[in-house]
């Protein structure tokens, strides 16, 4: 698998990059006793940053439009049934996916077709396990349709993730498994799948974007 850096990090790990040279050099002229400790913890620090932003390559299993892959990785942290009143405005089976700050943070389409709704809505920055973080923080809600069936998806930022990014647009065509997104840190993804969508994971399961098999339709 292989690893790549997503462009959502280039500027702040460039900039990291040089504050941190400019602290070492400074502490090396200043405080030459300091100069390794201080090297060793700004080191573990800007690999910390760039793990938030590895985007590995990943390629779905097998496109199948049946399938409803993983948006992103993280911990399945709900599944129930509840009506989704943004849009649906009916019930649906909700599964989500709490991806935490050591997480890849890459959102990919959880199956091909057109956007046929998209919103962005500003507000609030509850932890991203908070249930009322779908209707009440930042966050996306973009509905895939696929033929006569329509999946619903939402970007929600948590209590340390405060910008969403998004690659796509109302109208769309996208491909399953293709990024459409990004959220920096801690944050968490929705889906609403119809009633009749056979769930394939479990409360607490580890999941990966475009590997694990969240549903069947």
């Amino acid at each position: 698998m292989l690893f790549r850096i997503h462009k959502e990090g280039y500027s702040l790990l460039a900039i990291s990059a040089l504050l941190l040279v400019v602290l070492n050099y400074a502490i090396g002229e200043l405080v030459p006793g300091l100069f390794w400790p201080v090297l060793v913890l700004t080191v573990v620090l800007y690999l910390i940053i760039l793990q938030f932003f590895r985007n590995p390559v990943r390629e779905v299993l097998v496109a199948d439009n049946h399938i409803v892959y993983a948006p992103a990785d993280g911990k399945v942290c709900v599944i129930e049934e509840v009506v989704e009143n943004e849009y649906f405005k009916e019930k649906r089976i909700q599964v989500s996916i709490f991806m935490s700050p050591f997480n890849v943070h890459v959102n990919r389409n959880p199956v091909s077709g057109v956007v046929n709704y998209f919103r962005y809505h500003k507000g609030k920055y509850l932890v991203a396990w908070h249930p009322k973080s779908s209707t009440e923080n930042e966050r996306t809600t973009v509905v895939y349709g696929m033929g006569n069936t329509e999946i619903l998806m939402r970007q929600i930022a948590g209590a340390l993730a405060k910008r969403i990014k998004w690659y796509i647009s109302e109208g769309d065509q996208v491909q399953q498994g293709r990024d459409m997104g990004f959220i920096k840190f801690g944050s968490r993804v929705d889906l609403y799948l119809p009633l009749d969508a056979k769930i394939e994971v479990q409360m607490d399961q580890m999941v990966k974007g475009n590997k694990t098999i969240i549903a069947r339709l």
